[in-house]
């Protein structure tokens, strides 16, 4: 018998439920990592000993098991940051696939979209940035306009083609003198979200501060008075009704991303 199976064995024993450790783990792994044989070689190798071994845990108890878990996706996190390319670009599309009406999603009704108002609203900008002063939508506007027909990724399994104009997030970030060194940018938004995001993603060229969408104003149910539309994200890290932004070299988090879910996000 090799005696390296016996750990293992005796940690499965104590674990019934090893299963379902197993495959929480693998598909935290498997799913943003695009090359299939790297796949394969993760979905290979994980044992409980290895999940053990790579996060550092004790799965002994279920106390254990959050710990690995969470630990897998901060690698997973690490993993995601290394392969993201910022000169890469998601694909565009032709406005004839565009979805109309663009399917509405959030963690409540949507007649419990925030309602802002337009007169009264300033965007706050804080953190490690030169110039903090509050900005009002008509000064966003009078900014350099881009426009992108792009899919949107949702983490339940759902897509949709959508077109959002607005300022370039870099272009933005540099007008308030931003950090451009700094690790995250985070955002507040009108309905009680918040997210944040890597500083190579918000430098990203396709990163917009979308202001419209398919030519008009920013409907309330997408977002009024603005979102972050990242189409190298999934769904829930492109934050809606954002009235605050941040720069910081401190982890800020994020309301799914406080739950569980992973925080790069990548799509």
């Amino acid at each position: 018998m090799n005696p390296q199976s016996k750990p293992k064995n005796r940690l499965a024993a104590a674990r019934p439920d090893a299963a379902e450790i197993l495959r929480e783990a693998g598909g935290l792994l498997e799913k943003r990592l695009p090359q299939p044989a790297r796949r394969a070689f993760l979905r290979r190798g994980l044992t409980l000993g290895g999940l053990a071994m790579l996060s550092g845990c004790s799965l002994a108890d279920d106390e254990g098991v959050e710990r690995a878990l969470a630990a897998v996706s901060r690698w997973n996190d690490r993993v995601q940051g290394w392969l993201f390319d910022p000169t890469q670009l998601a694909p565009t599309y032709p406005e004839s696939v565009i979805a109309r009406p663009f399917p509405f999603n959030a963690y409540y009704g949507i007649d419990q979209a925030p309602r802002v108002d337009e007169e009264s609203f300033r965007l706050e900008v804080s953190g490690l940035v030169a110039d903090r002063r509050a900005w009002r939508l008509e000064e966003l506007r009078a900014m350099a306009q881009a426009e992108q027909v792009t899919r949107h990724i949702c983490v339940e399994g759902w897509s949709a083609i959508g077109k959002w104009g607005g300022v370039p997030f870099a272009d933005f970030l540099k007008r308030v003198g931003a950090d451009l060194s700094a690790r995250y940018v985070g955002f507040k938004c009108a309905d009680d979200y918040y997210t944040s995001i890597d500083m190579p993603t918000a430098l990203h060229p396709q990163t917009i501060l979308a202001l419209t969408y398919d030519g008009r104003t920013l409907p309330r149910e997408y977002g009024f008075p603005m979102k972050l539309r990242m189409p190298t994200k999934l769904g829930y890290k492109n934050p809606k009704h954002v009235q605050a932004i941040f720069v910081t070299n401190t982890y800020p988090g994020g309301y799914w991303e406080d739950q569980g879910y992973n925080w790069f996000g990548g799509s």
